[in-house]
């Protein structure tokens, strides 16, 4: 039976760093965010620099889909902080997945399967 199901894994991104020093971009050890399916989700009260998020958003989404044991992707999960004076790191760990249907993500259809 065809099925348009797929399934994403949920991601957190939590900053680590070195403790003896300066965070130039003004996070804090331990913030993070979660992402589940296009939504990222915020802890109550927490921010997060616009650079650091522009530097994560590219890889977020790759890093949500299965990839092969050897590729990198599946294999780093450390990023930089785009500051290069900043010693911070943004830690990209794979939470869980989640299940979901294409005809409920996109208003394109799949495309017709020939019946053997």
């Amino acid at each position: 039976m065809n099925t348009d199901e797929f399934e994403l894994f949920d991601l957190r991104v939590e900053v680590v760093s070195p403790t003896d020093k300066k965070i130039q971009c003004n996070a804090k050890v331990g913030d993070w965010f979660e992402v589940r399916g296009e939504m990222l989700h915020f802890p109550e009260g927490q921010g997060f620099s616009m650079y650091s998020l522009a530097a994560l958003l590219p890889l977020l989404p790759a890093k949500q889909r299965p990839t092969h044991p050897n590729d990198w992707m599946s294999t780093d999960a450390e990023v930089a902080c785009p500051d290069p004076h900043c010693p911070t790191r943004f830690r990209i760990t794979r939470i869980g997945k989640r299940t979901f249907r294409h005809a409920d993500t996109t208003a394109v259809p799949l495309p017709e399967t020939p019946t053997p």
